[in-house]
């Protein structure tokens, strides 16, 4: 059974019907939060920054939130393949032991042992990531607004609560509690010495800073940080002060106006997901009227698993968090149970990767289904 299935909005179908598909052509990668299931792209990952596109001589914009802020600052590193199998490893293997008569693990714990883990990663290394070559990475966070601007115990449930309730209205509305922040690397060529966003920033509020070697740690963990289930990052050196959480939560599957830095040239964002909808927030998932494309998504190009390919994984499912309390919870039987179920997920995948590489030897557009 096919394994992949490859989506392109009006503008990039056109772009493969006439010139077909090269690394050149590709001009912004976007990582998505979802967590676990992000491990699904870990052999596409591989295959696209470790061959297809490594010998390209082009500057490409990353942009990641949470598990995809983790993923894109990975393609950074030197000897990326090694490093993604690394992160597929650390992310399987990850557990929250809860203290004794809880059921769960606190916020502060798994924040404490997730900080740890990055640091382990990305020790000695983030000067990789900040002076890539080509990569030019953007970690995306949510920053929160009076209320939500500190973490409180009741503070942060109302202001969740108001901003749920804001954005059942619009995503503008959400505005009002949580900002957009993006941390990106420097760039000496732009005029702010930052590398300049790849999308437009019309549609949310948004604030950029530069992704530092004093900051990289906290902003990375901040993208990471699903609220109530880990604690939020305060002050991010930098930035602006506040509560910084999980960059999911403004973006979680990075629907972004990208038309802004690609206009009617030819580039192309290639699109490495886990579905076909492209969600605009975290709490937009129960909004089914949001997870249609728009002409934001025009020049993209996205690679996702076939539905029905997915239900051959264990479960009939990808890896997600229900799978911590599914099996973690119970004793370590249980988590050796999902490390085994995840390794079959993720060595199942590897044929997504060798699908898409077969693909580019002749893209065919009559393979490639609208967005």
């Amino acid at each position: 059974m096919p394994a992949l299935r490859i989506y392109a909005g009006p503008q990039a179908r056109r772009h493969i019907e006439t010139q077909g598909l090269s690394p050149r052509d590709v001009r912004v990668i976007p990582g998505a939060a979802g967590g676990p299931k992000g491990l699904i792209l870990g052999p596409l990952d591989r295959f696209l920054f470790g061959q297809w596109l490594a010998g390209s001589d082009h500057r490409i914009d990353l942009i990641g939130a949470s598990i995809g802020a983790w993923r894109m600052a990975t393609a950074c590193l030197n000897d990326p393949v090694a490093a993604f199998r690394r992160l597929e490893h650390d992310y399987i293997h990850q557990h929250y032991e809860p203290q004794q008569g809880r059921r769960l693990p606190p916020p502060e714990q798994i924040s404490r042992e997730f900080g740890a883990s990055l640091e382990s990663f990305y020790g000695g290394r983030v000067h990789e990531v900040l002076n890539h070559p080509r990569w030019r990475l953007h970690v995306v966070t949510s920053r929160g607004r009076h209320v939500l601007r500190r973490e409180g115990r009741v503070r942060t449930p109302l202001g969740y609560l108001g901003a749920f309730l804001s954005n059942v209205v619009s995503r503008k509305a959400m505005g009002a509690w949580l900002d957009r922040v993006v941390f990106s690397v420097r760039d000496g060529d732009a005029p702010r010495g930052l590398a300049s966003l790849p999308f437009g920033t019309r549609d949310y509020r948004t604030h950029q800073f530069a992704l530092t070697e004093s900051n990289f740690q906290d902003a990375v963990q901040a993208s990471c940080s699903i609220p109530f289930m880990l604690r939020a990052v305060h002050d991010i050196a930098g930035a602006l002060p506040g509560a910084y959480w999980d960059g999911g939560i403004t973006d979680y599957h990075l629907h972004l106006d990208y038309r802004q830095s690609l206009g009617s040239g030819s580039g192309l964002v290639l699109y490495p997901h886990f579905q076909q909808a492209v969600v605009p927030g975290w709490l937009d998932k129960a909004l089914k009227h949001r997870h249609r494309a728009s002409p934001f998504l025009d020049h993209m190009l996205l690679l996702a698993p076939n539905p029905e390919w997915v239900r051959t994984l264990p479960n009939a499912k990808l890896p997600d968090r229900t799978d911590f309390t599914r099996y973690d919870m119970r004793d370590r039987d249980g988590w050796l149970e999902r490390v085994k179920v995840w390794t079959q997920a993720t060595a199942a995948s590897v044929q997504l990767a060798e699908e898409f590489a077969a693909w580019l030897e002749k893209p065919d557009p009559a393979q490639v289904h609208a967005l």
